[in-house]
């Protein structure tokens, strides 16, 4: 009898994305698949499939807009198409991208989505000219939105330590919420506990398995974006977090195809990260009602905490899982500067009087 091989949870995430960007591609004018096929060697399939939604709006745009492409359905669109537009063509649909309606919903997008927009089209079109299937590059020549740096919100270390409390307590949760809280708190500790003490990403903590975790070196296993592996070392609060629960873990039955999941959820299936980022929210929102608290600013916490305790930015974007330095050093470099602030304050001329 064969023995079917079982898709771990990134392969299968994977997976999953491949056969959506293929349905997506469908729906698109076929020589698209030549691009698709042409990056697939360099890019990731959740990249390929963001690129796919977008050059659909894009296409989608001029179909409503453009009374020529309005006469054809998008599927016939011709490849000499990309040559006819001009920069014009495509500063327009980026400000349409602006506010606009689909299927009765009135959708907005902001300087970071229409920049994404824009680095898909450019992706697009830079492959055609490239190799020479197009004369024209029109996105080259439209100026990526300037992005306004956004403040980084985080939380405060009394209020780290108040939220691990009230994950503990629960004492200013619902009723309703208190009767969950008694089956998964000593899971929901060993989540936050992890988010808060390593700065992994919410993909890679419900990306984990059983076989990931290893108390002998203090380290897990995870799959960081772009595909490769690393090890993330831990300390004592999380592993003893990480044993509580692991206790809980052993006498759990797992639904079949979900056995090797380290966080199950109340159906007993691997955690999801809508049910990662609901957890956050609901325990958060008892903490603070001024922070809009998300899994991703617990690892922003983290960063900010690791950076102001070793004034390491390299040793921050390695743990982290930053490719590059630089991205570490936009996101913390106002620690430094609140650090350079005070140095102002060290040095006194003169006795005050």
């Amino acid at each position: 009898m064969a023995v079917v091989k079982r898709n771990n949870y990134h392969d299968e995430q994977n997976r999953q994305n491949i056969l959506k960007m293929r349905a997506v591609v469908e729906t698109l004018p076929s020589f698209c698949k030549t691009f698709f096929r042409g990056i697939e060697d360099y890019t990731s399939a959740r990249t390929r499939l963001a690129y796919a939604y977008d050059i659909r709006l894009f296409f989608e745009y001029l179909h409503e807009k453009n009374a020529i492409c309005a006469k054809m359905e998008i599927r016939d669109f011709p490849l000499s198409l990309l040559d006819q537009l001009t920069r014009l063509d495509i500063e327009e649909y980026l400000e349409y991208m602006s506010l606009y309606s689909k299927e009765g919903r009135e959708i907005t997008n902001e300087e970071r989505g229409k920049s994404r927009k824009l680095a898909a089209l450019r992706s697009f079109y830079n492959y055609f000219y490239k190799t020479e299937m197009i004369e024209n590059n029109p996105a080259a020549l439209v100026a990526m939105p300037k992005l306004h740096e956004k403040e980084i919100i985080r939380l405060e270390p009394n209020e780290v330590a108040i939220l691990l409390d009230q994950v503990e307590d629960g004492t200013k949760l619902t009723k309703k919420e208190q009767e969950y809280h008694k089956k998964t708190k000593v899971r929901d500790v060993a989540l936050l506990t992890l988010l808060l003490g390593t700065g992994i990403r919410v993909s890679e903590c419900v990306g984990l398995d059983l076989k990931d975790v290893n108390f002998e070196v203090g380290g897990i296993k995870i799959r960081r974006k772009g595909g490769y592996e690393a090890i993330v070392y831990f300390g004592d609060e999380v592993e003893t977090a990480l044993l509580d629960y692991l206790e809980e873990r052993e006498e759990i039955i797992p639904l079949e195809g979900h056995e090797d999941a380290l966080f199950l959820s109340m159906q007993n299936r691997r955690i999801t990260v809508r049910a990662v980022e609901n957890l956050v929210k609901k325990y958060a929102s008892r903490v603070t009602t001024l922070k809009k608290i998300t899994p991703h600013k617990l690892r922003s916490t983290y960063g900010t905490a690791l950076y102001q305790e070793t004034g390491d930015i390299y040793l921050v974007a390695d743990v982290l899982g930053h490719k590059d330095v630089n991205t570490t050093r936009k996101h913390y470099a106002a620690q430094a500067d609140e650090r350079r602030r005070k140095a102002a304050q060290y040095v006194q001329l003169r006795e005050k009087p």
